[in-house]
């Protein structure tokens, strides 16, 4: 009999599923709960119905991902819902195509809708200064704030409570984004109005609807697009009024 540990925001429970050949759920724990590569490997070769995804999924830490996007955000709900972006966090393999676009340049990093922070603590491992996650929900900033501190980063990462769609970018050289489609053009109109030329965007998971990019990195949902303001500014002058 397997027993696997489900979480809710106010209940720890115990699921008991007799016959259910999972991994061992401490190796579950083990894993980056972000990294779908890691749990591809553990279920090699195993057949899962859906109450074995259920399961994965509560000892994985999803669950837990699903409740603060829908339930634990007061910050959140203040916003349009038409501009709200749900969190989902980066992989591995995305946190390092969207640094691979940022390779060789240099100053202030922000990322907008920042999450658990691993973006911005990447890239100020990086040499970015500085780095800057401007996220809404206070759960995830106290994330954000726990992994600086066990990196030794705390106090050199800033995590700001802010509305990314109020923030002034004006002076940001290096901005990257993780958000859902339904708000990119919104973000296309802000980040042209207010970025400088030199300014380069780096969209992970899926890429600005009508701006061209300079380069990519990755393939499928690890896939990232940069984008160079300048280049982007040309082109919209050329088009066709």
């Amino acid at each position: 009999m397997h027993r696997v540990l489900c979480h809710v925001p106010v209940l720890t429970f115990w699921v008991l599923e007799p016959n259910f050949d999972l991994p061992n759920p401490f190796v579950l724990a083990e894993m980056d709960p972000d990294d779908p590569e890691d749990l591809a490997a553990a279920l090699h070769g195993k057949t899962v119905d859906g109450w074995g995804l259920l399961q994965i999924a509560a000892g994985t830490g999803l669950a837990v991902y699903a409740m603060w996007a829908g339930i634990l955000m007061p910050g959140f709900r203040k916003v349009p819902l038409r501009l709200q972006v749900p969190y989902v966090p980066a992989s591995t393999k995305q946190v390092e195509n969207v640094m691979s676009l940022l390779k060789g340049r240099s100053g202030k990093m922000v990322d907008l809708g920042s999450g658990d922070g691993r973006l911005v603590l990447e890239a100020y491992k990086r040499g970015f200064r500085p780095a800057v996650g401007y996220e809404l929900n206070p759960w995830l900033l106290r994330l954000s704030n726990y992994h600086a501190w066990k990196a030794g980063c705390y106090g050199k990462v800033s995590y700001r409570r802010e509305d990314l769609w109020k923030v002034d970018l004006s002076d940001c050289t290096n901005v990257t984004v993780f958000l859902a489609p339904s708000v990119l053009p919104q973000l296309e109109s802000k980040l042209l109005a207010e970025l400088p030329n030199e300014a380069r965007v780096v969209a992970g998971r899926f890429p600005l609807p009508s701006w061209t990019p300079t380069s990519t990195a990755g393939e499928g949902l690890n896939r990232a697009w940069a984008y160079d303001v300048k280049a982007v500014q040309q082109a919209k002058q050329r088009e066709p009024q």
